[in-house]
């Protein structure tokens, strides 16, 4: 079970990392910004910082307009 951006959130996996859960939200390829236990995370470390339960996330991502 996850925290995510203030609701708990299923989590299946025994493990997975930042990088998993933005492709799970199909936000892999987006603009994003990620906070995990309130640390940002730089992008580049996506795919490498593990998910634990009762992590609590805040994903911001950003959306264009005119």
């Amino acid at each position: 079970m996850l925290q995510l951006n203030g609701k708990q959130v299923e989590w299946d996996r025994d493990t997975g990392t930042i990088q998993d859960l933005l492709a799970s939200y199909q936000l892999e390829n987006k603009i994003v910004i990620v906070e995990r236990n309130k640390e940002i995370i730089g992008k580049e470390q996506y795919h490498e910082v593990e998910l634990s339960d009762r992590d609590v996330i805040e994903i911001v991502h950003f959306v264009g307009g005119g």
